[in-house]
């Protein structure tokens, strides 16, 4: 890797962890300089914008809760142990956080509404490949007979994203992880329960 690039991965990892801590509008690029200690044409060398920077900072945190994701499910081919693995990395993103701040999908999807469109549209396109994982999972796990016939692929992904999003966003509101904890059981009693065949 050569020293630009080096300075270009610096710049979107510091500025992912700032933009998710602080939000996209609530982040200057004087503090986009502060955070890398660089100057403004340092960051202009790499990025044409702020906007662009913010966009591929995005994907740079998606990706990196993505690769945890891929640690916590290597090895476990069994659906049933997939989705627990999965719930079980939402807990693990506050016990050992990927980014300061919380999910960068959510957070991207609240801040940018309808104010940034661009980033709209990324946070959505992120979370399709969440939900297109979940139902891949659960329909390989009915087909594999792991996972009972008679749960739908898109209610059960839908719940547990949801569950534990909301379970994150009430543990950054209170500044207690007992919210993520308690999903966390509910959705592992509810999958062994309810789920696994």
């Amino acid at each position: 890797m050569s020293k630009g690039d080096q300075t270009r991965e610096m710049i979107l990892e510091r500025a992912a962890q700032l933009f998710n801590r602080q939000g996209y509008f609530g982040s200057s690029l004087a503090d986009v300089m502060h955070e890398t200690g660089l100057e403004k044409g340092g960051i202009y060398n790499h990025f044409s914008s702020k906007e662009e920077l913010a966009l591929e900072a995005f994907e740079y945190a998606v990706a990196k809760i993505g690769t945890r994701y891929r640690v916590l499910l290597e090895g476990k081919t069994n659906a049933v142990e997939r989705l627990l693995a999965i719930a079980g990395a939402f807990k693990s993103f506050l016990d050992d956080p990927v980014l300061a701040g919380g999910c960068p999908i959510m957070n991207t999807a609240i801040e940018s509404d309808d104010a940034h469109p661009l980033l709209r549209e990324r946070a959505t396109r992120a979370m399709d490949g969440w939900f297109l994982m979940l139902r891949r999972i659960i329909e390989k796990g009915i087909t594999r007979g792991e996972i009972r016939p008679e749960v739908e692929a898109e209610v059960l992904a839908s719940l547990l994203i949801s569950t534990m999003e909301g379970a994150i966003m009430l543990s950054k509101l209170y500044g207690n992880n007992i919210h993520v904890y308690r999903a966390y059981e509910h959705i592992s009693h509810y999958i062994e329960t309810t789920v696994r065949a």
